[in-house]
């Protein structure tokens, strides 16, 4: 099939990859605008551009799809379908009308619930025991659109960064598949009355409050790590804790209760894995405390 491919970050690199494997004809790869980073401030092009150059397709990066121009160019590309992937922006509706096969669209959770830009973080957060992919054909609501294929994984134990590096290779072996079955496939429309919204994350949810129940801060770990990370206060240190488990230990909230580093939270206790410190590459909780013992009593904010 003449695809148009459209996204970004690393999530949308392995979809590209598949399409372009399957034996996809990739007319054009847009990607958002290359970004300045790093300490020299220098533009560094998308995860998404650089694999569409490595692989030998033409990249596009409009400032906005909004523009008269680079709709045209679009539609100029004559493709049959475009597929979609964390591509940035707001297509408008001619975009989204304009391949007479449609736009297809890799979503991270299992519509109608988590409709929005945080789903993996918010499906970890509620205690959602299932998440997944979902393939749909795009419309102009936020992710309302009919649904094609699913796929689903357990949440126990990972963190959003062990579910976004899974759900990515999920969501390419599904799109090829959903492409290749496109004429058999019958769309699903989404029950709106059973959806949520993943609102984007805030900075300020990560603050770890140990009031809170073992439970809860947990979830809020995992729901966090990579990044943002939730974090802590310890000796006047702001100190990222990305994995931990639960201990059936009770103490005073935010008391360090044992040589472990075990904290004591409004319910239960938390248990630190892995931490890291301001500056510093992410190490054990054994380790952390080789070099930084923290005395058993102390009182973390």
């Amino acid at each position: 099939m003449r695809l148009i491919f459209m996204g970004t970050p690393d999530f949308a690199v392995p979809t590209l990859r598949a399409l372009h494997e399957a034996g996809h004809d990739i007319a054009a790869v847009y990607t958002q605008p290359p970004a300045r980073s790093g300490r020299g401030k220098q533009l560094r092009p998308s995860p998404v551009h650089r694999t569409a150059q490595e692989l030998g397709l033409e990249v596009r990066h409009p400032g906005t799809m909004k523009d008269l121009e680079a709709q045209a160019g679009f539609h100029a590309l004559e493709a049959e379908a475009a597929v979609v992937v964390a591509y940035g922006q707001i297509l408008p509706l001619s975009i989204i009308n304009g391949p007479p096969r449609g736009c297809f669209n890799v979503h991270a959770s299992l519509l109608p619930r988590w409709r929005g830009a945080a789903p993996i973080q918010r499906a970890i957060l509620a205690g959602d025991s299932l998440t997944g992919i979902t393939i749909m054909r795009m419309e102009t609501g936020l992710d309302t659109g009919p649904m094609l294929l699913k796929g689903k994984t357990e949440t126990e134990e990972k963190t959003a960064g062990d579910l976004h590096d899974e759900l990515m290779h999920m969501g390419a072996r599904l799109m090829v598949e959903a492409l290749d079955r496109l004429d058999t496939l019958r769309p699903e429309i989404q029950d709106s009355r059973d959806a949520t919204y993943a609102a984007k994350i805030d900075k300020a949810e990560a603050a770890i409050d140990w009031t809170r129940p073992a439970l809860h801060i947990e979830r809020q770990v995992r729901a966090f790590s990579p990044f943002p990370g939730a974090w802590f206060e310890m000796d006047g240190e702001r100190i990222k804790l990305l994995r931990a488990r639960m201990v059936g230990v009770n103490g005073a909230a935010g008391t360090v209760l044992d040589e472990h580093l075990t904290i004591a939270c409004g319910n239960a206790a938390i248990r630190p894995v892995e931490l890291q410190r301001a500056g510093k590459p992410v190490m054990s909780a054994q380790d952390y405390l080789r070099g930084k013992p923290a005395p058993v009593g102390a009182v973390l904010k």
